[in-house]
């Protein structure tokens, strides 16, 4: 699967340095000399183009009419809503992600600029100050514009049900699928024959109805 990123940035490098870990073909687009100059030290050099995201010469170079995914991730709103909406509208991209960088812009990130999925922090941490999210609980990392579903993160405890089991043998919430595995610092993807460990950090892909049976596979079977 090709990815292209908008935004070299912290969170842009991050984005990418998980995806190619997981085998996906990347390229990122930046055009800030300051960090250009940290993106080749921390990726591969053939991964980075340099130029604005915004750039209809740069997306072509960048492979953008075979990309499957485009994640908007600059400091600007502006261009990471402008990408979305280049994106789709020019080479249909079939699926957008976009960075919330101002709260307030957060109504703008919709099917109006054909962002698929934005990830707001201040959006994720008021509701779980709402929901009075107890330490240790499952945590939300981004709320899907399009059906009822959540990627979610969760630590396996000493104690989970889990523990022991393979990705096949769980019973997994119908709704659910396993995106990722952080064990020891490094990302694990996830298969069939795949086994859980405490202490293991799992990313998924939840509606609300399977995240709390999810959360009682993960932790110790209680809520």
């Amino acid at each position: 699967m090709l990815v292209i990123i908008g935004g070299g940035g912290q969170t842009g490098t991050q984005l990418a340095t998980l995806l190619i870990a997981q085998h996906h073909q990347v390229h990122v687009i930046e055009h800030r000399r300051d960090v250009l100059s940290r993106l080749h030290r921390e990726l591969p050099t053939e991964v980075i183009y340099e130029g604005y995201p915004t750039d209809l010469l740069i997306l072509d170079q960048a492979g953008v009419e075979q990309a499957q995914v485009v994640a908007a991730c600059t400091i600007s709103d502006a261009d990471n809503l402008a990408m979305c909406y280049l994106v789709r509208t020019r080479y249909q991209v079939p699926r957008t992600i976009a960075r919330i960088n101002s709260p307030r812009n957060g109504w703008l990130f919709g099917p109006t600029f054909h962002v698929d999925a934005a990830f707001n922090q201040a959006k994720i941490m008021a509701s779980l100050i709402e929901e009075e999210m107890p330490a240790g609980a499952m945590l939300t990392l981004l709320k899907l514009n399009r059906g009822d579903f959540s990627l979610v993160e969760e630590k396996i405890s000493e104690r989970a049900p889990a523990i022991g089991q393979t990705i096949q043998e769980l019973s997994l919430p119908e709704n659910c699928v396993i995106a990722g595995i952080i064990r020891d610092e490094q990302m694990v993807v996830p298969r069939g024959q795949t086994v859980f460990q405490a202490g293991d950090e799992i990313l998924a892909v939840v509606d609300s109805a399977g995240a709390e049976q999810l959360a009682r596979l993960l932790t110790t079977g209680k809520i």
